[in-house]
C-alpha cells in the first residue's frame, strides 16, 4: 500500500472520528465525556493527512516521478466507510444475558432529594443502595428507574443499564430483578420506565452469583431508547 493510499485512510478515518464525534455516534463506542478527545483524535488524523498529501506533492515534483498504487489497497477504505454508513447499536439484553452483574460497593451514599414526589434513580445507584446500604435511603419512597429488558434462561425479567469504565468494549450490566405488577408480555431490548418501591428482596445472578435486589413494580411503561443508552453514573 503506497503512501497516496494511505493518506486517503487517514482523512476517511478522521472523517469518521467527527461524524462520530459531532453527533451521538460516539456514544456506541465511548463514554459521553470522551466526545472532545474523539473530536481531537479526528482533526489530528485530517491534518496528518494533509500535511502528508502536501510533503508527497512537493517530493514528487522535485523527482519528477509518479508511483502507481495498487488497486487493491483501496479496499482498506471499506471497514472505515462501514463505521461511517452504518451505526452499531448498543450492548443490550444479549450482552447482559451472557455477562454476570458488576455490582460493586460505592466508597459511599450521597443524600437523596427529599419530598413527595417520585424519586429516579439510575439502575446501578437503587442496586447499589439496596444491596450495600440494605435499602435505608429507599424505603417509603416511590421510584423511578429506567433500563432495558433482560430475560435468564427461567423467563426472569431483569431491568438492566449497560455501564462504561472507558469504552463498550468493556461495557458490563448491572441489573434489577422485578417483581409485583409486571407487564403480562415483556420483550428484551424493550426501554420501560418502571415505577415502584424498594423491597429487601434478592436473588443471585445465574451467570457469576453477583447480588441483585428486586424492585416492587408498581407501574412501568415503554421509552424510547435515552440519549445515552450507557449508563453514565455507573462506576466499577
Amino acid at each position: 500500500m503506497n503512501r497516496l493510499a494511505q493518506t486517503a485512510l487517514l482523512f476517511l478515518l478522521g472523517a469518521t472520528l467527527l461524524h462520530a464525534g459531532t453527533t451521538d455516534l460516539y456514544l456506541r463506542y465511548v463514554k459521553e465525556g470522551l466526545r472532545p478527545l474523539v473530536l481531537m483524535a479526528g482533526a489530528v488524523l485530517i491534518t496528518t493527512a494533509a500535511a502528508t498529501l502536501w510533503y508527497d506533492r512537493r517530493s514528487a515534483h522535485a523527482h519528477d516521478h509518479h508511483h502507481r498504487e495498487p488497486r487493491v489497497s483501496w479496499l482498506l477504505t471499506l471497514p472505515v466507510l462501514a463505521l461511517i454508513l452504518v451505526a452499531p447499536p448498543a450492548l443490550g439484553s444479549y450482552s447482559a444475558a451472557h455477562t454476570g452483574t458488576a455490582l460493586t460497593k460505592p466508597l459511599g451514599f450521597p443524600a437523596l432529594p427529599t419530598g413527595d414526589a417520585p424519586l429516579r434513580l439510575a439502575v446501578a445507584d437503587y442496586a447499589g443502595r439496596a444491596i450495600y446500604d440494605d435499602g435505608r435511603s429507599l424505603r417509603d419512597r416511590e421510584l423511578k428507574i429506567t433500563g432495558f429488558i433482560t430475560l435468564d434462561r427461567t423467563g426472569t425479567p431483569y431491568l438492566v443499564r449497560m455501564g462504561l469504565n472507558c469504552c463498550a468494549a468493556d461495557a458490563q450490566p448491572v441489573k434489577i430483578a422485578l417483581t409485583g405488577d409486571i407487564p403480562p408480555v415483556l420483550r428484551p431490548d424493550t426501554w420501560l420506565e418502571v415505577t415502584g418501591r424498594y423491597t429487601p428482596r434478592r436473588t443471585k445472578d445465574p451467570v457469576n452469583n453477583g447480588p441483585i435486589p428486586y424492585l416492587q413494580v408498581a407501574t412501568a411503561r415503554p421509552v424510547p431508547t435515552p440519549h445515552d443508552p450507557y449508563d453514565e453514573t455507573w462506576n466499577a
